[in-house]
């Protein structure tokens, strides 16, 4: 009787373990099929440095076809590639990524468009685009290039002494010409010269010569005005409307007017503001002080509006509570026309004035200015034969080198966006890679001194009299 119950109770315990053991294989099994079809990971780092950024995901989601990603490297160095190249790989099956030693594999790294300056070349069918280095940054830059066909030219107007595209100074614009060209676009500047009068053209005796007529170049995908200081000439001001009102796409930026300290303010440009406020958007000859604070995050004074949330529209769409900075700007005013759709991009909130005066020493009332929230950018489209699109900022100061290299920043996010839009390239509009973040550790010698003694000699101490008083406690 004892025999058959024990006998029962061994079978009845192998039979439990049985399915235990089942059980555990089949999680197991289960566990390891899902982590090899579905590659999920989570970064818990303060910069998502090991996250894929907004634009990455976007492009290479949208693949309409296959895309091959060759890596060029000592073998040794593959497992460090694949750190960020499987990444690509996860997101589209459409993805191909080969690695190739093109010291072991010389003739097979030739085929696969080996480049001794570019560690990754990608090859979308269309063409193939090196990058510089194995960063997020360049392979996304190289991938976008590949897969753009067709000439994207973006012109920045030189006539009035505008911000220079080869200026690599705080204050310049390099870091647009820089940032934009990994977007496939061509930068370069116009000068808008009259053209020369016909030959064989007369005048009546005494009649004054008429103002020589000039044209936007026909192959201007995208026409910028940053910032101009002086008066643009009527000619040149009929050049951006019939620019614009024909079909083209133009980024205006005008600055502040008003006197601010010893410096002398930009010509008011009367002739290029009344043309703007014919197309809906009045720029208004004040300055903007942001009252709320928000500035004081960023080490910023008020004469700097610090933006967090923005209008609904598709270049701001993604910038959702990333800050931009826009110093010393005026206010707009935007009203829709006849022929034009005017939208408000962003703006400041209720905590700010719009100050039409300012004293002597910087002073301003602010019981006087114009009280917010107040609009500093729109954006609008001209309903001609041709549809032609504009952007107005009341400032260029920001898209400037200092704050376009500023991490905290997104205002090269929303530059960027803005010429995506502006030129009709929707699909690269989002949130662009950054460079790694670094993050020096500086030590005084007192704090060094101090980690030794902590960490050499105070723990490890302490460690040894805790166990000797634990041992002696029980001895």
């Amino acid at each position: 009787m004892a025999a058959n119950w024990l006998n029962t109770r061994q079978t009845r315990f192998t039979a439990y373990a049985g399915v235990y053991i089942v059980v555990i294989l089949a999680v197991l099994a289960a566990v390891n099929f899902l982590a090899n079809r579905y590659d999920k990971s989570y970064d818990a780092t303060a910069s998502k440095q090991y996250s894929l950024s907004d634009q990455t995901v976007k492009v290479v989601k949208g693949l309409k076809g296959d895309v091959h990603l060759t890596y060029f490297g000592e073998t040794t160095s593959f497992p460090g590639a694949r750190d960020l190249l499987d990444r690509y790989a996860s997101l589209s099956p459409r993805l191909h990524v080969t690695y190739i030693d093109p010291e072991r594999k010389k003739q097979l790294a030739m085929a696969a468009g080996y480049r001794a300056d570019s560690p990754v070349v990608v090859d979308s069918g269309v063409r193939k685009e090196g990058a510089k280095s194995l960063t997020e940054e360049e392979i996304t830059g190289a991938l976008i290039r590949s897969l753009k066909s067709g000439e994207r030219n973006v012109c920045v107007l030189s006539a009035a002494g505008e911000h220079s595209v080869d200026d690599e100074k705080s204050g310049g614009y390099s870091l647009l010409k820089k940032l934009l060209e990994r977007d496939n676009y061509k930068v370069r500047t116009v000068d808008l010269k009259p053209k020369a009068p016909a030959a064989g053209q007369a005048m009546a005796l005494g009649q004054a010569p008429p103002a020589a007529a000039v044209d936007v170049p026909k192959d201007c995908t995208v026409l910028v005005v940053a910032g101009p200081q002086l008066d643009y000439t009527p000619p040149v001001v009929q050049a951006i409307k019939a620019y614009v009102e024909g079909g083209g796409r133009a980024l205006i930026m005008l600055d502040n007017t008003l006197r601010i300290g010893r410096q002398e303010p930009p010509a008011e440009n009367a002739e290029l503001v009344k043309l703007l406020a014919d197309w809906g958007v009045t720029v208004n000859k004040d300055l903007v002080l942001d009252l709320s604070g928000l500035g004081q995050i960023f080490n910023l004074g008020p004469e700097i509006p610090m933006v967090m949330s923005y209008e609904s529209h598709p270049i701001t769409q993604p910038l959702t509570r990333l800050p931009t900075a826009f110093p010393l700007s005026r206010s707009l005013d935007t009203k829709s026309g006849d022929k034009t759709s005017v939208s408000k991009l962003l703006g400041t909130t209720e905590d700010s004035i719009a100050a039409s005066a300012i004293g002597p020493g910087g002073t301003v009332d602010p019981k006087k200015g114009k009280k917010g929230p107040l609009t500093l950018a729109a954006a609008g489209n001209y309903n001609g034969a041709t549809p032609g699109r504009f952007v107005v900022v009341g400032t260029s100061l920001w898209a400037q080198n200092s704050l376009l290299g500023s991490r905290p920043l997104a205002n090269r996010d929303l530059l960027a966006n803005t010429i995506n839009w502006l030129s009709s390239d929707e699909d690269l509009i989002s949130i662009r890679p950054k460079s790694p973040e670094d993050h020096p550790l500086n030590m005084t010698a007192q704090k060094l001194n101090m980690v030794f003694w902590l960490s050499i000699v105070i723990f490890p101490l302490a460690v040894v009299g805790f166990g000797m008083a634990t041992w002696w406690k029980r001895r």
